[in-house]
């Protein structure tokens, strides 16, 4: 008798066989990733989301920290949804400054990013190199970190009974229900922290990046992929293929997009941000994003690169542990990027 196949995960696994129709695959660039914007787009719910309306920022508190100047604000997303935010300046920088939006993961908040207990009161110790925000301002580099959806302070707060498995669950449930994704909306979110920095003077619009780990490189990832004002994007322990990591491996549910998988994979996302710059970070004892996974994706993103006439422009830099940021070979790679930036406008072709 010939063996059951009672697994769903096997049926999955035959679909994934062959590339989806949105798949990079050497084909002319322009009207390939006018198709996958559009598609993805879709898909994250984008074409649901309203027309962005006025920010209304508040500054909340403003403090001095040991790398700079961190001012806490408030700006309005979509009605109903205020994005928190740090606003980190160095210390004794002038001018117009670049900028690096930082996302935290699956974490307790924005707050580690700028190395702080999450009452904002005593200095704490950050594991994995996520005080990503320090690390900028040590650095020269300004930072905007924002605080994303159903994650630290912009957690349910008025939902009677809340999911017992992670804080994004029930998120992400009521917004696939509504034809959006939570990931689109923390999409949406970037976009409006870069009408933000738009309205500041100390912002060099040609050298804005956004960083995260984890599901804030998804994140990131994501928002360089679709909105051209990103001119660098830094993903750690987020880019992997699909079938090794998301459709293999329990994930939150706020990584998934409908039918994503089935039309392109994330190296043709992430190959959405060619030519402009993206650092990919990774962890060689990865479990969620294994590095077998990881390897074939980027051999997949370097063949974008190279057709848009930038193969040096997506660099893989591997840490020997597991899933966590790894700042001193991120930020050695980031800064080699950074400064073979061209300072051209952003356009979106």
């Amino acid at each position: 008798m010939a063996l059951l196949a009672l697994s769903p995960s096997e049926c999955h696994a035959r679909l994934l066989a062959r590339p989806g129709p949105l798949a990079f695959r050497g084909q002319p660039l322009g009207p390939w990733r006018r198709s996958l914007r559009a598609d993805l787009r879709r898909r994250l719910g984008l074409d649901r989301m309203p027309p962005p309306g006025p920010l209304r920022v508040r500054s909340l508190w403003r403090r001095e920290l040991a790398g700079g100047t961190v001012e806490k604000i408030v700006f309005r997303s979509e009605p109903g949804a205020d994005v928190l935010a740090y606003a980190c300046v160095p210390r004794g920088a002038s001018g117009r400054l670049p900028w690096m939006i930082c996302l935290q993961g699956h974490s307790t908040g924005m707050h580690n990013s700028i190395g702080l207990d999450p009452d904002e009161e005593h200095p704490i110790e950050v594991e994995g190199d996520r005080d990503f925000a320090l690390g900028c301002m040590a650095r020269g580099v300004a930072a905007l970190a924002i605080e994303q959806r159903s994650l630290g302070q912009r957690s349910e707060k008025k939902q009677q009974r809340i999911s017992y498995h992670n804080p994004c669950h029930d998120a992400a449930m009521r917004a696939l229900m509504l034809g959006r994704t939570l990931l689109g909306e923390r999409v949406y979110d970037v976009s409006r922290a870069l009408d933000y920095l738009a309205t500041r003077s100390d912002v060099d619009p040609r050298r804005i990046g956004a960083l995260g780990n984890s599901g804030g490189g998804s994140v990131a990832s994501y928002a360089a992929a679709l909105d051209p004002r990103l001119r660098l994007l830094v993903a750690s322990c987020s880019f992997c293929t699909y079938a090794a990591s998301l459709l293999a491996i329990h994930h939150c549910a706020d990584n998934y997009v409908p039918g994503l998988a089935a039309q392109a994979d994330l190296s043709d996302v992430v190959g959405l941000v060619a030519p402009r710059p993206a650092v990919i970070v990774a962890g060689k004892g990865d479990l969620i994003f294994p590095l077998p996974g990881v390897l074939a994706a980027h051999r997949k993103l370097k063949r974008i690169y190279r057709a848009a006439g930038a193969p040096d422009a997506c660099p893989l830099v591997v840490g020997p542990e597991g899933h966590r940021f790894y700042a001193d070979l991120g930020w050695r790679t980031m800064s080699q990027v950074w400064d073979n930036m061209k300072p051209t406008r952003p356009r979106l072709v």
